[in-house]
């Protein structure tokens, strides 16, 4: 089944809980997933001659919302049913949380993955960050109201002046799915992976910062591990530096 979004066709995958963009002819090499509130259109300039499906992941773009509050590993199960059409272990591209649930795939299903193209992964917490807490005036708010004190439109207020764009953006389900996987570290999962990964990182990346880099490599000890750091470039490298994600797809392509 085709849905026409915009001039762009995509395909459905499990039953219609996944939309995904199939580029290029013949059978497809990369599994594309795009991070938190993005979608399949930041593949566009990447792989648009690559044989490939780049995905709508589950309450993004043209795909529905889960069911329930999922964390990566139910994210990575919903697309193992897109990786068994395969016809061999291919290639993932992961972005951001498109990362992590790439990562949670080669960890649970190392058959099914040929190589990991991870870019601007918040993987691990930075070793040098000191874990925050939210205000002091939006932990009383949340106490009045977890007593009832407040009223819904009151804490909503709260959130929307003193939570992340992310979770300002986000609303029901959603919500909680980013509370949860912000919560998340794959510590576990790192140590499991195997087989080839590179790390693909601006070195101006404000929210998964290159000390992520050095510490994710240490950890994937069983992995065969090379690392880039790309001077100038920030979290969105498909779009800062198009040619060089380009490049390192075609690298790891021809290692399938």
């Amino acid at each position: 089944m085709l849905e026409r979004i915009g001039i762009v066709a995509l395909k459905s995958f499990a039953g219609g809980a996944l939309f995904g963009d199939v580029r290029a002819e013949g059978p497809p090499l990369v599994l594309a997933l795009h991070g938190w509130g993005r979608s399949h259109a930041d593949f566009d300039a990447v792989l648009a001659d690559v044989p490939s499906i780049a995905l709508d992941l589950p309450g993004f773009g043209a795909s529905p919302i889960p069911s329930g509050v999922w964390g990566a590993d139910e994210y990575a199960d919903l697309v193992l049913t897109v990786l068994e059409l395969f016809p061999r272990p291919p290639l993932i591209v992961g972005h951001s949380f498109g990362g992590r649930v790439a990562v949670s795939l080669a960890a649970r299903y190392p058959d099914l993955v040929g190589a990991l193209l991870l870019i601007g992964v918040p993987l691990l917490r930075p070793p040098d960050q000191v874990p925050s807490k939210p205000s002091f005036i939006y932990r009383v708010l949340r106490g009045l109201y977890g007593r009832g004190l407040i009223s819904v439109t009151r804490m909503e207020r709260a959130r929307q002046e003193y939570g992340s764009a992310d979770y300002r953006a986000a609303q029901g389900t959603m919500r909680e799915i980013l509370v949860k996987v912000v919560n998340e570290t794959y510590e576990e999962h790192i140590s499991k992976v195997r087989g080839r990964v590179h790390l693909l990182w601006g070195a101006d990346d404000t929210a998964a910062p290159v000390s992520i880099v050095r510490s994710a490599a240490t950890q994937l000890s069983q992995a065969d591990v090379s690392v880039a750091i790309l001077p100038g470039v920030g979290h969105h490298v498909m779009s800062e530096d198009p040619e060089k994600v380009r490049a390192e797809i075609a690298m790891l392509i021809e290692g399938l």
